[in-house]
């Protein structure tokens, strides 16, 4: 009976929900911070995999801001949950394995004949994050990839494989680079072949030195936005967060992995955290929302943030981009969904 019970009321919230979209809260919403200066972004909202909802927001604080539809953002680790999907494109073609040890790849990385390829993608590896050294982001100036695999040899182990969970920047690196060498080419033409073309993304694409019509990060100072003097180069972060993209391309890229048109349901299921057990998966974590749970993932360089989450029951994802913040993503992304689901919270506000 209690079963009965609590699928009732899911589909009843699912209904509820389906009718509550309202577009004039969430303009609201987004006018109060690009009239107090609050932020600058993008966010899109699909339902049933269809877009419901857009908008830019902040742009017209910028004087001769050049930008169009078409104009990406820099996606930071939201890239490592699509290089988590090509691992398991891999995987499940039968060329890679979970239980496959590092030192079939690389043998000189500390540890490596424990490490497995499921330690490097759910972060239980023990290795550390190679884009911060002596407590500072370093990679803003391109560096070979020998200088990088170096710090990596160098800054060693924390834990024994599986022994915790620490965010590793250092575990997608290597994860890329088997990517490519399993496929004998770039990074850049994998996600091409595997993801872009497959999904028909226009506008979703691997860092190019030469790359256009991707916005430039800024922030807030002395009453004015003014573009940050320096970022990460992304050259040193291919794979790891280099990846620039609209936010209606991620959806298309999130609705598309979660209604199994990428990964098979079995390798999805792989993917996700355990709920209650788990907060990171194998490229995949956990956003809860006050009990309304959400998968995905959010990134961050030094200019740029994104969040990009899908939830099962509602069949809703939200893709939301930043290049000039105020209010940190997650505050910013939960009052979303707190609109979305019609629950309380306090407008934002900075002093």
């Amino acid at each position: 009976m209690k079963t009965k019970i609590a699928l009732l009321f899911l589909v009843l919230s699912n209904y509820l929900f389906s009718q509550t979209i309202n577009s004039e809260k969430l303009n609201n919403y987004l006018s109060y911070i690009e009239k107090n200066n609050l932020g600058i972004g993008s966010l899109s909202i699909f339902k049933n995999g269809k877009e419901v909802y857009a908008k830019n927001f902040g742009q017209k604080n910028i004087p001769d801001l050049i930008y169009n539809k078409e104009t990406r953002y820099q996606i930071g680790s939201v890239t490592k949950m699509i290089t988590a999907t090509l691992i398991f494109k891999l995987i499940e073609e039968g060329k890679l394995s979970l239980n496959d040890k590092l030192s079939e790849f690389y043998p000189d990385i500390p540890n490596s004949d424990k490490i497995t390829v499921k330690n490097l993608l759910e972060h239980t590896s023990g290795l550390g994050s190679y884009v911060v050294k002596n407590g500072e982001v370093w990679v803003t100036e391109k560096v070979g990839d020998k200088q990088i695999m170096d710090l990596i040899i160098q800054q060693g182990k924390s834990f024994e494989p599986g022994e915790k969970v620490a965010y590793s920047n250092s575990a997608y690196y290597l994860l890329t680079k088997i990517l490519e060498e399993k496929h004998k080419k770039p990074f850049q033409r994998i996600l091409n072949k595997e993801i872009i073309k497959p999904l028909k993304l226009k506008n979703l694409t691997s860092f190019k030195p030469d790359q256009k019509n991707v916005f430039l990060p800024y922030r807030y100072d002395n009453h004015s936005w003014n573009i940050l003097k320096k970022d990460i180069d992304f050259l040193n972060v291919i794979g790891v967060g280099d990846i620039s993209a609209t936010s209606y391309d991620l959806n298309i890229f999130i609705n598309n992995l979660f209604h199994n048109n990428i990964l098979k349901k079995e390798s999805l299921e792989l993917m996700e955290p355990v709920l209650g057990k788990e907060n990171w998966g194998r490229g995949v974590a956990v956003w809860d929302f006050d009990g309304i749970i959400f998968y995905g993932h959010g990134g961050d360089t030094l200019g740029s943030h994104a969040i990009l989450i899908y939830n099962k029951e509602a069949n809703i994802s939200i893709a939301y981009n930043t290049n000039g913040e105020r209010i940190k993503k997650e505050d910013f992304i939960k009052n979303i969904v707190y609109l979305l689901y019609n629950k309380e919270f306090t407008l934002p506000e900075i002093k």
